[in-house]
């Protein structure tokens, strides 16, 4: 593996503030960042963040303190992650859909003593307690960039690639969510793999409304700085909106989930379905039959590939080298395995993906309260996939979507695949609710497309084409929405507790018998 100076796209020290200080002398007036109305250049980018550093070392913050931020995508939480990491601190931006015990939780976890937040969220942090410092965006006591102090540069504080750049909060859909210690040299691998698996250059412009607060977002960022390209921050997603606001952009690449394509894929034909420059867009989990499609309609095409908040791009794929429905190959510096009970199993069968990091900070430092892993340290990932012969991963479901009838293992992301390719379904979540027997019943929560009216029993019928009769829900559901993350992902523990309820189609009460059980 090279040593990461002989990389020309990164800094020989594997820093944010080395990046920041190289980007600015080889770009300078380049844009770097627009946010709304604001651009910033690349010289003006690393004055900002010293700047901010300035202002925090002001009110008291100092190197290895952690700063808390609930706010949403906007240039102040860009200015205050590349502040801390040029004063040595550590930003803990925060999922903004945090509430009462949830939030307590993280800043307890984190240890933040300061919190900067958005003047929209100030209530839910006065309803707990919070024995911090709390700044409101945009009030006078708040640190912020100094216009009069962008000039001359704050020498950043010494760093080591290893050294703790940012603090992420998993999303928690198991249990509470966990602090996951990122290094200033896993963003800059993120940047430089998902650059290169995307075939970034310095005129895209990458455009996002994902959340700054996951790791989809702040790769985005650091995808920009890398490779010399330009960084769009976008608001909160909306598709009626999506287009017009890319457009707008003048975006060339784009970052979109499964659940965001499929919204997509509904909306009416518009004018505005191919007004954009967008060439690719940077799309995980997005079921396999929705490739080609969204290629046709919309001209763009999708690029999957692993990574995860504890990881960095292990498995993905290169301009020109594609497989619609696969998540790629293993990318330099990293290994997978597809392990059983602590084995490897025979390339075709389908186990966990294990993964490890031949490169020092490509991966996290673990998590808060936990020690650290050394390079190299396999990491179970939750992932079910299915390695080929020729080393192309395709992925199959989450463990813990694995559900469990009749004696058979069923894979909610396989009938999810198959029912979402019946002509009136917009989405479709599947999941494990309690069986009056033993083991699990399977249930499917629907959305039908714009003007379709979906009946359930067609929807069985159809899924049974591709489907072992095991594996048909017993019940449906046809709701208007479901419920999603901050991130895109369905909340399956909250239509898992929501369960059967009265207005639920039930194929056993209805007389729905599968063809092949008759």
């Amino acid at each position: 593996m090279p040593a990461p100076n002989v990389w020309s796209r990164l800094p020989a020290v594997m820093t944010i503030p080395a990046l920041l200080i190289a980007r600015a002398e080889e770009c300078g007036d380049r844009i770097a960042v627009r946010a709304g109305a604001v651009e910033v250049s690349y010289r003006e980018l690393a004055h900002r963040a010293s700047s901010m550093a300035n202002s925090l070392h002001a009110h008291g913050v100092r190197a290895g303190d952690r700063v808390a931020a609930l706010a949403g995508n906007r240039l102040e939480l860009v200015d205050l992650l590349l502040g801390c990491s040029w004063l040595g601190a550590t930003a803990v931006p925060l999922n903004v859909a945090l509430r009462g015990d949830g939030l307590t939780h993280v800043l307890v976890e984190s240890g933040a003593q300061w919190l900067l937040v958005e003047p929209r969220y100030v209530e839910y942090v006065n309803s707990i307690v919070f024995s911090g410092e709390c700044w409101i965006v945009g009030s006078a006591s708040a640190p912020c960039v100094d216009s009069a102090d962008l000039d001359p540069l704050r020498d950043p504080a010494p760093a080591d690639a290893l050294d703790i750049a940012v603090v992420l909060f998993t999303s928690g859909t198991t249990g509470m969510p966990k602090g996951v210690r990122c290094p200033h040299a896993q963003f800059l691998w993120w940047g430089d793999g998902v650059g290169r698996s995307l075939g970034l250059g310095t005129g895209d412009v990458l455009y996002t409304c994902l959340p700054l607060f996951h790791t989809n977002a702040l790769g985005a960022l650091f995808q920009a700085l890398v490779c010399r390209s330009t960084f769009v921050l976008g608001g909160r997603f909306s598709a009626s909106r999506y287009w017009a606001e890319v457009t707008e952009s003048g975006a060339t690449v784009i970052y979109l989930l499964g659940a965001m394509v499929a919204m997509l894929m509904n909306r009416p034909p518009s004018p505005t379905d191919r007004a954009h420059h967008v060439t690719r867009s940077l799309s995980p989990a997005t079921p396999a039959h929705l490739y080609e499609p969204f290629r046709i309609r919309f001209g763009i095409e999708l690029v999957d590939g692993f990574g995860s908040t504890e990881t960095n791009l292990v498995l993905g794929s290169m301009p020109g080298c594609r497989r619609d429905g696969f998540i790629g190959t293993v990318m330099d510096g990293y290994e997978a395995a597809v392990v059983d009970e602590g084995a490897v199993v025979p390339d075709g069968t389908p186990g966990e993906l294990v993964v490890r990091s031949l490169r020092r900070g490509g991966f996290a430092q673990g998590y808060l309260g936990e020690p650290t892993p050394a390079t190299g340290t396999w990491l179970p990932t939750g992932d079910r996939v299915v390695r080929g012969s020729d080393g192309w991963f395709r992925f199959v479901d989450r463990i813990k979507d694995v559900i469990r009838r009749r004696g058979e293992n069923i894979s909610a992301t396989e009938v999810e695949s198959v029912l979402a390719q019946h002509p009136g379904v917009a989405q479709v979540a599947v999941f494990a609710v309690p069986s009056t027997l033993a083991e699990d019943e399977i249930m499917a929560a629907v959305v039908p497309r714009d003007g379709s009216t979906l009946d359930p029993a067609d929807l069985l019928r159809f899924g049974e084409q591709n489907l072992a009769y095991f594996a048909l829900p017993r019940y449906v559901d046809v709701v208007a929405v479901l419920p999603l993350t901050e991130t895109g992902k369905v909340r399956k523990p909250q239509l898992r507790s929501r369960g059967v309820g009265p207005d639920t189609w039930d194929a056993q009460r209805q007389g729905f018998r599968p063809t092949r059980e008759r």
